[in-house]
């Protein structure tokens, strides 16, 4: 019995010892995590401090097992500490401390977020208000659009100024709209090729009347650039209600007519500019163009002439007028062929020289105005060829040859 109750005592014994050591471990697993957590949250602090005395790459190397840490990374501070960090490192001439994210605003604007939103009590959203960080982040993500449309890194400059739309948008930017954001935006999506949003944006602007008819003129051009001709001839053909007074809504018209093809109406239009603009060089030089595409050969000499009395200087008038004397002149020697009678022959073959030699002088201004155009030196060489022009012609081949 005494045996059995020594045995007994033994067991009971073991057993405290085991619960009581149980237990410490416990205790000593809580008290390490416990000082863990509290050395993140140190960690968090003194991050914060190192960004405040500029010293980025320390202050990163701190923060980071933070941001993991089970019992700091879900703390509102450190949220708040990696975007100050972020928004720091954009500011940085320092190209190592600039690489320690791939897009420091991108990441500082996500860090502020996720802040607010483990925040319920709203103490991180009062210290970003207080401070203005968001109406500084707006700026900087300005500054960041313009730099990435300078490099042409569009579609990142339309991200850019998303984010500052975003902000300015919200209920932490202390300030008025600006309505400029949409337009730069616009254009950074027009030349990003993401032409849904540039409508987007455009039409804002539109909406607000902001610079008046340019965000107009802009849905124009993405809707030519999308192919699609007839929401472009919609938008243009509404103008003239809109802007009675803007004469650059016939200009674009007649543009949208010759893009389409449609020669009547371009025609039409630039009739109309002729009337309110009888010395712009350009309309008939337009009018010319149209003419000679449609082999309307006498009708295209006839306006590139005037293009040419106002402007005398203008390359593609002068080459433009060259060429439809010398496509009629060609159509004249086709129909000379056809003729069996020999003094008729020689009569049609006499007017095709004639007109060859109308286009001499045009296409040597030409040449003049533009002397490395391969077009108007090949134009050149047969002219010199058909005109029995031998030292010019050798001297336009070797030019030729040469390049």
């Amino acid at each position: 019995m005494t045996n059995f109750l020594k045995e007994t005592n033994l067991k009971t014994e073991n057993k405290l010892k085991k619960m009581i050591m149980k237990k410490f471990i416990m205790l000593v697993a809580l008290v390490s995590i416990s000082i863990g957590a509290m050395s993140q949250k140190g960690n968090v602090t003194k991050a914060e401090k190192l960004i405040n005395e500029g010293d980025l790459v320390k202050a990163k190397e701190l923060l980071d097992p933070a941001l993991v840490h089970p019992k700091s990374a879900n703390l509102p501070n450190t949220f708040f500490v990696k975007g100050k960090l972020a928004q720091a490192l954009f500011y940085s001439d320092n190209p190592t401390e600039r690489a320690l994210y791939n897009d420091p605003l991108g990441e500082a604007l996500v860090a502020y977020e996720k802040a607010m939103q483990l925040d319920p009590k709203g103490q991180i959203k009062k210290k970003i208000l207080s401070s203005m960080i968001y109406n500084t982040l707006a700026f900087d993500f300005l500054e960041q659009g313009g730099e990435l449309f300078e490099e042409g890194d569009f579609a990142g400059a339309l991200k850019a100024f998303e984010n500052q739309i975003l902000i300015i948008e919200g209920d932490k930017f202390a300030g008025g709209l600006d309505t400029g954001m949409y337009y730069n935006a616009g254009i950074a999506a027009m030349n990003a090729d993401k032409y849904d949003a540039a409508l987007k944006y455009f039409k804002i602007c539109a909406d607000m009347k902001y610079m008046g008819i340019a965000p107009y003129y802009q849905m124009y051009e993405v809707n030519v650039a999308k192919g699609d001709m007839t929401a472009a001839e919609a938008m243009l053909t509404e103008l003239p209600k809109l802007f009675p007074n803007d004469k650059m809504v016939t200009l674009q018209l007649i543009d949208l007519y010759i893009k389409s093809g449609k020669n009547d109406e371009a025609i039409k239009y630039i009739e109309v500019a002729k009337r309110d603009d009888p010395s712009n060089s350009i309309l008939y030089f337009a009018a010319g163009i149209i003419y000679l595409n449609e082999e309307k050969y006498d009708e295209a000499i006839t306006e590139l002439q005037k293009s040419i009395d106002l402007e005398p200087d203008m390359f593609d008038a002068q080459y433009g007028i060259g060429a439809a004397y010398i496509n009629k002149a060609a159509g004249l020697y086709r129909e000379a062929n056809d003729i069996m009678d020999v003094n008729e022959y020689t009569v049609a073959i006499d007017k095709a020289n004639a007109t060859y030699a109308n286009a001499l002088s045009y296409m040597e201004k030409a040449h003049q105005l533009n002397p490395n155009d391969i077009y108007a030196m090949q134009n050149l060489k047969e002219l010199y060829y058909r005109l029995n022009m031998t030292e010019k012609y050798d001297a336009i081949s070797a030019k030729i040859d040469a390049l």
